[in-house]
């Protein structure tokens, strides 16, 4: 019995360790039937647990409001992002294919909860990673070319215009 369990132990470290590889590999060479997995994974399972802190001050993620091209309808959709001078570098794991990044393109606009405030952000613009990285830490820059992220979106936040002051008053 203890050879079976042992044996049995093993195997599923082995599987493990293969399914590991695969993912890894998968998602370093961007083949379509891991990072379509994985995204699918990560939309039913791995999203519902990061919005429950998404955008709140600490929270590893943040979130972006977008409106459906079709339907209309406000989504959140939690994501990455790292501050930059005029607004926000979010990189893109998956490519150009996720439904939350066809939204902001097509709306031209999105409001991005980070870090416990809120942004509205326009001109979506699709960049490489030598351009992201500028913005990026160092820490961040090296998973990120771990898994061969070459895609960012840049947007840029709003800002609202102050109210300009009356200078045709007579002076006395």
């Amino acid at each position: 019995m203890r050879r079976f369990a042992v044996g049995l132990f093993g195997g599923l470290v082995l599987v493990s360790v293969a399914l590991t590889i695969v993912m890894l590999v998968g998602m370093r060479t961007k083949y379509p039937p891991v990072t379509d997995a994985v995204r699918k994974f990560n939309r039913k399972v791995t999203n519902a647990r990061a919005m429950e802190t998404a955008g709140q001050p600490g929270a590893y993620a943040a979130v972006i409001q977008h409106v459906g091209r079709t339907t209309g309808n406000i989504y959140e959709t939690p994501v990455g992002p790292f501050e930059s001078d005029q607004g926000f570098v979010i990189p893109l794991p998956y490519g150009t294919t996720p439904d939350w990044l066809k939204n902001v393109q097509h709306a031209g606009a999105a409001t991005i909860v980070f870090e416990g405030s809120t942004y509205d952000v326009d001109q979506p613009e699709l960049i490489t990673g030598t351009e992201a990285m500028v913005v990026i830490p160092p820490k961040y820059q090296r998973s990120l070319r771990w898994f061969n992220v070459d895609d960012f979106l840049r947007v840029r936040t709003i800002v609202a215009e102050s109210p300009q002051e009356d200078t045709d008053i007579p002076s006395s």
